[in-house]
């Protein structure tokens, strides 16, 4: 993929790239950026915009080994040549290295950075492509994969481990926006657009069964019957060699397809789904989680299947994350997907064997006379390694309410979220959910009051986001609230939100609730790790601690203080470094609003409206 050529920029803009080697350019000028090590600190930075990237992450970025004991210091020279380069651009008017308890945060705008102009334009041609506009979605996703280089992202960089794996990252996201792309050309009949990028991509990715079904289609299109069939032989040799398995059945049907057995390869037009079994609706509102999606669809969609965990705080999103996967991976699931609630009504956990019914039932499978729960798990595995089907159990209490539902054999798949880690189910693929960077947070609220509504102060609506901790559920909570509130300034409603004793109780609009959502966490917690935490709340106003100020909080020695912190970090109560680091170097954080509900809790304010039912938001689960 080529790079197209520069656009015109005003005068003064800074372009920083990193999709290809790292480079920056000044009114079309390329800018110095030092050393490697200066350079390695300024592309992590890059890579994470707008979010803290902890001291200790940079650390590993620039000596992996063995740090020498002058690292901080250091660091702090290259993090001020980067600011030095910025009061360049900016003309000393800003800072755009800021830092805080999470560590350096760099502050950067789409359209001086490829990687969030990538983004964006990938998300609109989703949404264009969702809308059944596929023309549209295949222009814009195009344009989206016209800012790759020729070479692979930060390839001159790849050296340091922490780097290489964000370029992975980028690759992985790449390649799942080509998929869409070529799917979208296929389409709307113009599949010799994608032809020989697809033989490429297959060749380095042999085993991805999207890629060669797309490849596949499009030779058919391409009047190259023979060479379509040849793609899908060469792939089954492939999977009965390497693996021991056959194509699945959504790539058999295609074979049989094209051999004129079935119908005719489908026209343009929006993509039907798989067969729903209780799946909810996709999510009208839902934005960002590239990254997590990236990491996401290639492990439950795999050939052979896969369980994944998503974990997080009450209100991060999870659920969302979960049924927009679920219908994104729809080609890939032929025999259906199947969600269902691992709580009653009120919070609880369900328990195995009243799941276990359900999942029959619902796949067709009555529970009548059936004995026992030894029978009826042996039945679902039975059914489970005879389909390909995807089962999303959401909010998961605990391991052992589910480890007999999730596959021994076969090709289907499992999504869980759970508030809890989940440790004791091994082996399973893990991704963890923080709260999204600010710029997505602000999309969501843009989407709920209007984009012409969010420019007019855009900066009242930072505000708002920040203090909501940019977790979804309250950021949706308030952008429900101000759409009804059509003559509330924004920098009106900033100021309550900014208010720590009045948040919890502006965050509510109509039977929704987020102190009711973050009670549901709360009550999960036992008796000991409630007092750990509403001792930890009270340690910084932005919750941020180190280890040495829990074990003051907690009046208790290191190992002590490692266990309570260990266990909140189990519950989903704190959130650790993303990174390997020793427990003395690390910073923790308990959420803005989950600090403040503690607080209150433990202040005997507001005690008994904790533990409602809070109805799922159509945008925002989990």
């Amino acid at each position: 993929m080529t790079r197209p050529p520069a656009r015109p920029a005003p005068t003064g803009s800074v372009y920083f790239s990193l999709l290809g080697p790292l480079t920056a350019v000044l009114d079309g000028r390329p800018l110095p950026l030092g050393p490697r090590k200066q350079r390695l600190v300024l592309a992590t930075l890059l890579a994470r915009p707008n979010t803290p990237v902890p001291v200790d992450v940079l650390t590993d970025v620039v000596w992996p080994e063995s740090p020498p004991r002058t690292a901080r210091k250091n660091l702090q020279v290259y993090v001020s040549a980067a600011r030095t380069l910025f009061g360049a651009v900016d003309g000393g008017d800003r800072d755009r290295v800021v830092h805080g308890c999470g560590g350096y945060r760099l502050r950067i705008e789409e359209g001086e950075l490829d990687t969030l102009r990538f983004r964006a334009l990938a998300r609109a041609g989703r949404a264009a492509g969702e809308r059944g506009d596929l023309r549209t979605a295949a222009r814009l996703l195009r344009e989206a994969l016209d800012l790759w280089g020729e070479r692979p992202p930060l390839h001159d960089l790849r050296d340091s481990a922490v780097v290489a794996d964000e370029a992975e990252r980028l690759e992985a996201r790449c390649l799942t926006v080509y998929e869409d792309w070529a799917e979208a050309e296929i389409e709307t009949g113009r599949a010799a657009a994608a032809v020989d990028g697809l033989r490429d991509l297959v060749e380095r990715h042999p085993l991805r069964e999207r890629l060669r079904a797309a490849w596949m289609n499009s030779l058919h299109q391409s009047g190259r019957q023979a060479e379509a069939l040849e793609v899908y032989d060469d792939y089954r040799q492939l999977l009965a060699r390497e693996l021991g398995l056959e194509p699945s059945p959504a790539l058999a049907a295609l074979y049989g397809r094209l051999l004129g057995r079935g119908a005719t390869p489908r026209p343009a037009g929006p993509r039907p789904a798989a067969r729903d079994v209780s799946l909810p609706a996709d999510l009208r509102v839902f934005t960002g989680r590239d990254d997590e999606l990236a990491r996401l669809l290639p492990v439950a969609g795999a050939p052979d299947g896969g369980v994944v965990v998503v974990t997080g705080p009450a209100g991060v999103g999870k659920s969302a994350l979960a049924v927009r996967a679920a219908h994104l991976l729809a080609e890939d699931f032929p025999d259906g997907r199947v969600h269902i609630r691992a709580r009653r009504q009120d919070g609880t956990a369900r328990v195995r064997t009243d799941m276990l019914e359900e999942l029959l039932r619902l796949c067709g499978m009555g529970t009548s006379g059936r004995p026992d729960a030894a029978e009826a798990e042996s039945a679902w595995q039975d059914w489970l390694s005879r389909h390909r089907a995807l089962v999303v159990l959401d909010d998961v209490a605990d391991e052992a309410s589910v480890r007999g539902l999730l596959p021994r054999s076969g090709r289907s798949s499992v999504l869980l979220t759970a508030r809890g880690l989940l440790a004791g189910l091994a082996p399973v693929h893990r991704i963890a959910l923080s709260a999204p960077e600010e710029d997505e947070a602000l999309d969501l609220l843009g989407r709920l009051i209007g984009a012409d509504r969010l420019r007019t102060d855009r900066a009242a609506a930072l505000r708002i986001v920040r203090a909501c901790g940019a977790l979804p559920v309250a950021v949706a909570v308030s952008g429900m609230r101000l759409a009804v509130l059509r003559h509330l300034p924004l920098a009106e409603y900033a100021a309550r939100v900014e208010d720590p004793s009045a948040v919890l109780d502006e965050l509510v609009a109509g039977d929704v609730s987020v102190r009711s959502r973050i009670a549901a966490g709360w009550q999960d917690l036992g008796p000991g790790d409630r007092g750990a935490l509403a001792l930890l709340a009270d340690l910084a106003p932005d919750g941020g601690f180190t280890l040495e100020r829990a074990m003051e909080a907690l009046g208790c020695g290191e190992r002590g203080a490692i266990r309570t912190v260990e266990s909140l970090i189990g519950t989903g109560a704190v959130t650790s470094p993303a990174g390997e680091v020793t427990a003395h170097a690390a910073l923790y954080e308990v959420p803005r609003l989950l600090c403040l509900y503690a607080r209150e809790r433990s202040g005997g304010g507001a005690g008994g409206r904790g533990g409602v039912p809070v109805p799922a938001l159509p945008f925002s689960r989990g």
